[in-house]
């Protein structure tokens, strides 16, 4: 019993890993497709987010996340992280797929992702201090509740609502606060101009590939690590769905931007990834193959959708973080209700529950957050500092000087 332990454990570690590097990957994505002259507060949020998520996390969320028995809705097991021990040493009898420290610090990466959705889609353009405010606020007491609605055995939990690896959880939960930010923020100055919508081409493709190439990388640990053990059929088949849908997703989505826009645009075959692969999260463990490769394309088609419906509403979103995160999210959970082992319109409706729940909180509790900030410190840098660049004004330093380039 103790060696299959020690198996699962190593397996959940390594997973751990894998979601920890994919905060390497939203860094390189979102300075990929932004502008050099904020390469740095771009990284420094990064940094922030995942230092001070996992923080928030130790000491405030997991308790709030995973507070035991409680009502379903709110509950909470006290501050910092306290194992459980048998004979004086930790119980390895917690679970059967991993300890405590290994569940602690799995979720403790998930819960940092969430806002990092939302730096990218508020880049180029928000204070830092009220972003650092925000990410204290959204991961450390709305993330962990919204959480364990379902994955702390809460009352969407006990509905039957079914989110594996978080497509609603983590992505829609980001990503409604990213569309209530962007709403808050306005456009960048420049985007939409005598209704016209303005072109900001990202300073370097090469990043923003490897970006998606490791969040890619990143996905064998994030939904893989979902399974909760090491257990070969279904880790095998999860890895199977999940790439599947990437590469799904890819080709829809540049296929069908090819057709639209008439060119190959390598934007949207990234973001199409990205798509395919938020939108099997949420059941890459009840489908087949050919489910995922169906769950995938259609994400791929939305994200192209997706992104020119944005614009229409002439909200900013620089990476596209909406259409990606929140439009493939809630697709992905819906897709729950119609493929795989889990379709019935019992199960659609229930995912829709989820789905209008989630909305509801994220929507408001973001809502309260950002409006607060806006009338107290101020959301927006001051267009002289967006115009000049907010590596300049915020951080005193340029991200590639011995180029001499200054990239407006």
């Amino acid at each position: 019993m103790e060696g299959i332990l020690t198996i699962n454990n190593v397996w959940m570690m390594i997973c751990t890993a894998l979601v920890f590097f994919m905060h390497m990957g939203f860094a390189l994505l979102e300075i990929g497709l932004t502008r050099q002259k904020n390469t740095i507060n771009i990284l420094f949020k990064n940094l922030f987010i995942i230092t001070v998520g996992l923080l928030l996390y130790c000491l405030l969320g997991f308790n709030l996340m995973y507070p035991g028995e409680f009502n379903g809705y709110f509950g909470f097991a006290g501050f910092g992280l306290d194992s459980p021990l048998a004979d004086g040493s930790l119980d390895l009898a917690y679970s059967e797929g991993y300890t405590y420290w290994t569940d602690f610090l799995f979720q403790g990466m998930f819960a940092a992702t969430a806002a990092t959705i939302v730096s990218g889609a508020v880049a180029e353009r928000i204070k830092l201090n009220s972003f650092m405010v925000f990410v204290i606020l959204y991961v450390g007491i709305v993330y962990p509740i919204a959480g364990s609605w379902k994955w702390g055995g809460g009352f969407l939990d006990e509905m039957g609502f079914y989110d594996f690896a978080g497509s609603t959880l983590v992505h829609s939960v980001g990503g409604w606060a990213a569309l209530v930010a962007i709403y808050l923020l306005g456009a960048r100055i420049g985007k939409f101009k005598d209704g016209k919508i303005g072109a900001f081409p990202g300073h370097s493709m090469p990043f923003a590939t490897a970006g998606v190439l490791i969040l890619w990388l990143g996905w064998f640990g994030f939904n893989g690590g979902s399974v909760l053990s090491a257990d070969p059929e279904l880790t095998s088949l999860t890895l199977v769905t999940t790439c599947l849908a990437a590469a799904a997703g890819g080709v829809a989505s540049f296929i069908f931007s090819s057709i639209l826009y008439k060119n190959y645009d390598i934007t949207m075959f990234l973001n199409g990834i990205l798509g395919g692969l938020v939108g099997i999260t949420a059941g890459a463990d009840q489908m087949s193959p050919t489910d995922a490769i169906l769950i995938g394309a259609i994400a791929g088609v939305i994200i192209v959708m997706g992104v020119a419906f944005v614009d229409k509403l002439k909200l900013d979103d620089p990476v596209g973080a909406v259409a990606v995160h929140l439009i493939c999210g809630i697709w992905g959970t819906l897709a729950v209700g119609i493929f795989g082992n889990m379709a019935g319109i019992d199960q659609f409706i229930t995912q829709l529950i989820g789905v209008g729940a989630y909305a509801a909180f994220c929507i408001v509790t973001s809502f309260i957050i950002f409006y607060i900030l806006k009338v107290t410190l101020g959301l927006r840098v001051s267009a002289k500092e967006e115009t000049e660049g907010l590596d300049i004004h915020e951080h005193g330093m340029d991200a590639y000087p011995d180029f001499g380039l200054n990239q407006k």
